[in-house]
């Protein structure tokens, strides 16, 4: 049994473990959880959410959403903001696969029509979308263009014909982060990144063909607003991120800061929470190169959208005009950014650490297209590929109490390898076939480390998000394609 920190029920489910708990606390850290989410936590989920709260310049809380879990550095699920002026940025905070993240796609086609060709549909995106460890897509960029990507993000792919002009309304920031600059990107990471535009990865990554039951929509003005109106409508998900190219700049950024944590009189119980200040030469270079990647995880998200409309429009024959294949939202969970929030009852900048935990924007917020000044920021929580998925949206209570951010998906209890020894990857894939859902994967070890006893109650996660008030449900999304790396 997980071994728990002294901590306070400060709201129906948040949970606080106090400053005084470990020497070198600066701030309390916060966890949201249900009590059965509370007891499946792992002992290192309080370990790494309380050294945290140790890094200098960290605002109000260290958080751990409720789908929280053990990580490299900060727990997966981990929040947290930090003064721009006195405060630190940390790779441990964002995560190697930098803005990893979601992208939700409608179509005007019902779970009836699409499951006689389930099968040819996701056997064609098997093919068109590679995944798995090492996979190379078919965007061959020359290093002009590559530049090009890491600085316009998924505005290249749209200029390039590989998308809608819409789909940069509906992306958050518009694909597209302002500050990142190349020349702080190194050559290993350029090489690692330049062929895997288009490509899904492994791990938890996915493309999952889903519906919407007319039972599972919870606010039917916001569904209809993000084009989810129909009886048992087909909708697609994906889950992906930088790949290589953000891991190799993680990674180098990494050494950089260990060497120079003495320079600036910073140390850390782990060392994988090394840092820099973000005002700092070392923490701005690898704030540039972070948004190096991020741009490129947009536009790696927008090659697949481009390939996932080719896809429907070969097997029904119809264009993904007529098939009205719009992108409801894509959104980033591994990312950092310069925000403004209210800290003690004044606004000021901080730069948000988002690490497995997405951004919850409310309705009216600037940074906000029109498209979703009244309903709020679309919030995607992925789930796992047995269970199903859920389209939230943002509020003004995630601004005031979590830097306006929520949880990101279901989250691990059990580790991959646990899982391996569990469930047998092919007797999986044909039990889930006998249930209704089509799975294609790579690797049938990596298929049985994403099985769902694997991961938590998502329904639980959801319920956590609504009861705190910092993410309001919008439709459950239930799986019946699946393509796994």
């Amino acid at each position: 049994m997980t071994e728990m920190p002294p901590m306070k029920q400060v709201d129906k489910v948040v949970w606080e473990i106090p400053a005084s708990y470990r020497k070198g606390m600066n701030v309390p850290a916060r966890i949201y959880a249900t009590e059965k989410l509370l007891k499946e936590m792992d002992e290192g989920v309080f370990r790494q959410v309380t050294n945290v709260a140790c890094l200098p310049g960290i605002q109000k809380y260290s958080y751990c959403m409720p789908d929280g879990h053990w990580g490299y550095g900060f727990p997966i699920g981990g929040v947290a903001a930090f003064d721009v002026d006195t405060g630190v940025i940390s790779p441990g905070g964002i995560g190697f696969d930098i803005n990893c993240g979601m992208r939700l796609v409608t179509t005007n086609l019902t779970l009836k029509q699409v499951q006689p060709k389930l099968k040819e549909l996701i056997d064609t995106f098997f093919k068109t979308v590679p995944a798995g460890v090492g996979s190379k897509g078919f965007v061959k960029a020359t290093d002009r263009q590559f530049d090009e990507i890491m600085t316009a993000g998924s505005q290249w792919c749209v200029d390039n014909g590989m998308g809608w002009k819409a789909d940069i309304q509906r992306t958050e920031g518009h694909g597209k982060i302002d500050w990142a600059d190349p020349s702080k990107v190194s050559d290993k990471a350029r090489k690692r990144g330049m062929n895997q535009l288009g490509t899904l990865g492994s791990g938890n990554h996915y493309l999952e063909v889903q519906f919407a039951s007319a039972s599972n929509i919870f606010d039917e003005e916001t569904a209809k607003a993000f084009g989810i109106a129909l009886p048992d409508q087909i909708v697609v998900m994906v889950h992906c991120g930088s790949r290589g190219f953000g891991h190799q700049i993680g990674t180098d950024y990494l050494s950089v800061f260990a060497r120079s944590m003495e320079k600036y009189g910073i140390s850390t119980e782990d060392r994988e929470l090394a840092c820099a200040p973000f005002a700092s030469n070392e923490g701005q270079e690898y704030y540039k190169a972070m948004a190096c990647a991020a741009n490129m995880a947009f536009a790696n998200r927008q090659v697949i959208l481009h390939r996932i409309r080719e896809g429907f429009s070969k097997v029904f024959s119809q264009s993904a005009e007529a098939l009205e294949m719009n992108l409801v939202y894509d959104v980033a969970h591994n990312i950092a950014k310069v925000e403004e929030h209210i800290v003690d009852g004044k606004r000021k900048k901080v730069v948000v650490h988002r690490k497995g935990s997405t951004r919850a924007f409310p309705p009216g917020h600037p940074e906000l297209d029109s498209l979703y000044q009244k309903s709020g920021q679309p919030v995607i929580i992925g789930g796992s590929m047995e269970t199903g998925s859920f389209l939230l949206t943002g509020t003004e209570k995630a601004m005031q109490d979590t830097f306006g951010t929520t949880a990101h998906g279901s989250g691990r209890t059990m580790s991959r390898a646990a899982a391996r020894r569990q469930v047998h990857g092919g007797n999986l894939q044909k039990d889930m076939e006998k249930r209704g859902i089509y799975v294609r994967a790579v690797s049938m070890p990596g298929l049985a480390e994403e099985a769902g006893i694997a991961y938590k109650n998502i329904n639980e996660v959801v319920e956590t998000l609504a009861i705190a008030g910092i993410s309001k449900p919008v439709v459950q999304l239930k799986p019946i394609g699946n393509v796994k790396g």
